[in-house]
């Protein structure tokens, strides 16, 4: 590894390492207003949500890194003590990179971005329409790290009301590819949440046997990954001997259309994810069972299929 401490770099190197290590980070773009009126609409990727009791996010307007000067937006913010905070949605990314640039302070950025101001309810701040979901804050709190060029300012904000588009919701939740939220990354790089969105189950109430109650041979099989452990440690109980006999047997004994069973056929099933087929195949071959057993093992925690991937990991316990 590299090993780097902050006094013996530059601003902008220490900046670029935050900003590849630190992310993906969600973006908000944020509406304020001067005190002579003018609307102002930056984005801002340091951001993210602190509570809910009451609802406080956080953004940092930091100081310019070039000459240290301070934006519109922390200006803006300071004097008025109102914004409004929108996600920000793939459809609309292209128009937050032109809101990102550093225009006059008597320029609306609306108008250069091509986005829709439309009225906020409690606050001055205009929110952007294009949004689908927006929050109307006042501000708590501004904190200042330095003076020196990029230096934090970190504002603190209160939510006071939320507006959300109806059609964003599935089960009471707002669904992640329905929104289809960017963030950003390092140098010109964004992420898309809605093309790599996957399911971590949450262990909140559960009474998860651990890790340490993963049978030592799985915990040191060579095919299984950390991520692969957790899922089986995310378990509240481990099948036994018996229920795992009768699973192989059946397997064994069922018949299934189109089965075949060499090893061509397997690694077919594997890129295909089908780990009943896989596992079928890994109990009729001879050479390697245990590998191919714990590939149709891995193929099965990545669908989720714990009763399954549980049941064939112990199995393994007694092949030769």
């Amino acid at each position: 590894m590299f090993h780097y401490e902050p006094k013996d770099l530059s601003i902008s190197e220490v900046h670029r390492l935050l900003l590849g290590g630190v992310a993906p980070r969600p973006i908000a773009l944020v509406s304020t207003i001067s005190k002579d009126g003018i609307n102002n609409l930056s984005p801002y990727s340091f951001f993210n949500a602190f509570g809910a009791n009451p609802p406080v996010v956080a953004f940092s307007p930091s100081r310019r890194g070039r000459d240290a000067t301070l934006k519109d937006t922390y200006n803006n913010l300071t004097e008025t003590k109102e914004c409004v905070i929108q996600a920000v949605t793939h459809s609309m990314v292209e128009q937050i990179s032109l809101a990102s640039v550093e225009y006059s302070p008597d320029v609306d950025e609306f108008i250069k971005s091509g986005l829709t101001p439309i009225d906020s309810d409690l606050v001055k701040p205009k929110r952007v329409k294009e949004s689908p979901f927006q929050m109307e804050c006042k501000l708590l709190e501004m904190r200042s790290f330095g003076e020196g060029g990029a230096a934090a300012n970190l504002a603190v904000c209160e939510v006071i009301k939320f507006h959300v588009a109806e059609d964003l919701f599935t089960n009471g939740i707002i669904d992640p590819i329905k929104i289809d939220l960017v963030a950003r990354m390092s140098g010109d790089f964004y992420s898309r949440a809605g093309s790599g969105v996957f399911v971590v189950e949450k262990p909140i109430g559960k009474k998860c046997i651990g890790y340490d109650q993963i049978p030592k041979h799985i915990r040191e099989s060579e095919i299984y990954s950390a991520n692969d452990l957790g899922k089986f440690g995310n378990s509240e109980s481990v099948p036994g001997e018996i229920d795992v006999k009768e699973f192989v047997k059946n397997l064994r004994d069922e018949k299934i259309e189109d089965y075949e069973s060499s090893e061509e056929a397997f690694l077919r099933y594997q890129r295909l994810n089908e780990y009943k087929r896989m596992l079928k195949v890994a109990l009729e071959m001879k050479d390697d069972q245990k590998r191919y057993i714990e590939l149709s093992v891995k193929c099965a925690l990545n669908d989720n299929a714990m009763d399954f991937a549980w049941k064939a990991a112990l199995f393994v316990k007694d092949v030769k």
